[in-house]
């Protein structure tokens, strides 16, 4: 069968959704990618995939940008006249599932989080929130289509929005890959915490920043690695003229893109995500294949790797002295590092394995394809 992938960025789909791409290859599935394209072209074509430049345009409403983008996606729904589709975030799944209507194609649309619209307290997201909700069950809820979400808490609030409960499917993420990514001892030297993400509000980076001042200023000598870039495209991103200035302060390094992720887990003592919500973040999901402790904010997605006191350790989100406790906690105990490291490696690769998710999400594309 052929399955075209939607997603609004190429390197998105290399860093996110590579490894269900590999499985539905593995699994005789003909793979074509729409996307953006910046500097993932060849890495894509690599691969074996069918690649399908769209100009997917991020952090702004145009309504010509849209016309465009769905315009060519209908194009390439022409062209290729796939069996299946799988659009992978919010914009993806919104634009995807318009250049699809009329067409009698089955599809996945994948809720990768929630997006600003609809989680962020702003008035802007606000008002526009129930325009969104009203335009994602008109699209959604149809048959042969299905709603991927990453964690039960998605599952439970699309459930709430009058979505078909028989619509809805869970499969948490796309996989981490457990072979590659494997556990190292811990560096001598001082105890040092490590982010990985946008640099977003809502993904803590700032509450983050403030929990490290207080623990540096209490005299804990610990250090701070931040791996991750600005998106303005995003309302809550901090810009880089700040992210520079973090270089200044004492203990913390902003590393900027990290490529190798294994090689800045091996640097780190303990993985940090003090998000407002997630769908199933990455980056806690590598640190505990790479057998390290986790901290991050009691919020949905983060809690489904985060089991607290047994992989690590949660606390309120927005709740800096709470943040700044749970870090203090696990920098002053190698024991309990290990303790939870090891328990985070299990859990990753009992559920959270490349292998393990390619093989379900394979059974969902064969489910849906025509």
């Amino acid at each position: 069968m052929r399955l075209l992938y939607v997603v609004t960025e190429d390197w998105y789909f290399l860093s996110h959704r590579l490894p269900m791409a590999r499985a539905a290859k593995a699994a005789g599935f003909e793979v074509h990618v729409a996307t953006r394209v910046s500097d993932g072209a060849e890495a894509i074509i690599r691969e074996g995939f069918a690649l399908h430049p769209i100009p997917f345009v991020r952090g702004k409403i145009s309504p010509l940008a849209t016309l465009k983008a769905v315009l060519s996606l209908r194009r390439v729904h022409r062209t290729i006249t796939p069996d299946l589709f799988h659009h992978i975030s919010l914009q993806a799944c919104v634009l995807g599932s318009l250049a699809a209507l009329g067409r009698s194609v089955g599809g996945i649309n994948a809720l990768t989080g929630f997006g600003f619209t609809l989680i962020s307290s702003r008035w802007t997201a606000r008002l526009s929130r129930p325009l969104v909700v009203g335009l994602l069950r008109w699209l959604f809820d149809r048959p042969n289509r299905i709603v991927l979400v990453q964690n039960p808490d998605d599952r439970d609030s699309l459930r709430k929005l009058a979505m078909s409960p028989e619509r809805v499917a869970l499969i948490p993420g796309s996989g981490v890959d457990t072979d590659a990514l494997r556990p190292q001892p811990e560096l001598d030297g001082p105890v040092t915490i490590a982010f990985v993400g946008r640099l977003l509000e809502d993904k803590g980076i700032r509450i983050l920043i403030d929990a490290f001042r207080l623990l540096r200023e209490k005299g804990l000598p610990l250090e701070l690695l931040i791996a991750g870039t600005p998106d303005p495209a995003n309302p809550t991103s901090v810009g880089e003229d700040e992210a520079i200035t973090w270089n200044c302060e004492p203990g913390i390094t902003w590393l900027g893109r990290v490529d190798d992720i294994g090689a800045l887990w091996a640097r780190a003592h303990i993985a940090v995500l003090p998000s407002r919500r997630e769908g199933l973040p990455k980056s806690l999901l590598e640190a505990a294949a790479c057998g390290r402790p986790l901290v991050a904010t009691d919020v949905p997605g983060c809690r489904e790797i985060v089991r607290h006191e047994e992989t690590g350790l949660l606390a309120p989100f927005g709740d800096c002295e709470a943040l700044a406790n749970r870090i203090d906690t696990l920098a002053r105990s190698a024991t309990l590092r290990a303790r939870y490291g090891m328990a985070a490696r299990r859990l990753a690769v009992e559920r959270f394995s490349a292998v393990a998710i390619g093989r379900q999400t394979v059974e969902l594309y064969h489910r849906f394809g025509r």
